[in-house]
């Protein structure tokens, strides 16, 4: 999968998970690496391209459980559970969930049940955080997107992972929140908005 490819299944997901938050339900979508887990239902659905059919992606991420995929953006698993290094202190079972099953992920994308709001985590860290329910916030998944392309997994995550306190994080755009190293953030954002 090129970047351009890895970048496209990213703002996919998220368009997904925009969904599945405004029906007020859950998911998680881990893409790439090894994650270990098991599937909690029988696994009926073959394999398919998951930005060739959206609706069954977002159907199968409904289901409790996470949804696996590949670097290539075949679905590898559905229902399954994420085999977590532990509940993480002042995270639910979801959030722990993600953040483990992102030290081996290229990219986690989290949908939360109880806030509405969408995740991404890279590297056991939480590098964003988008309110579904902003004002013209599927127009801003592009420009969002092209920042963390940017500024990479390896410098965020410095100064706010906490759900409690997005203040810590920098507001991208009306209803985005990036999380991670001021000077790197700053640098990525005036690239790509100065």
């Amino acid at each position: 999968m090129t970047d351009e490819d890895f970048k496209e299944l990213q703002e996919f997901l998220i368009q997904v998970s925009i969904k599945v938050a405004k029906r007020g339900e859950g998911a998680i979508f881990a893409v790439g690496g090894n994650v270990p887990h098991k599937p909690l239902v029988e696994q009926s659905v073959p394999p398919f391209k998951v930005t060739s059919n959206p609706k069954l992606l977002e159907s199968l991420a409904l289901m409790d459980g996470a949804i696996i995929i590949d670097e290539k953006g075949i679905l590898v698993a559905y229902g399954t559970m994420i085999k977590s290094s532990g509940v993480f202190h002042n995270y639910g079972t979801r959030h722990s969930a993600a953040i483990s099953a992102s030290k081996k992920a290229k990219l986690v994308v989290m949908v939360s049940e109880e806030d509405k709001k969408v995740r991404i985590f890279k590297a056991g860290k939480m590098v964003m955080q988008i309110d579904p329910f902003a004002k013209g916030i599927e127009k801003s998944v592009t420009e969002a997107v092209n920042v963390l392309e940017s500024v990479g997994a390896g410098t965020l995550g410095a100064i706010g992972t906490t759900l409690l306190v997005p203040s810590l994080g920098i507001y991208l755009v009306p209803g985005i929140v990036l999380f991670g190293s001021a000077y790197y953030l700053a640098k990525g954002i005036k690239k790509h908005f100065g």
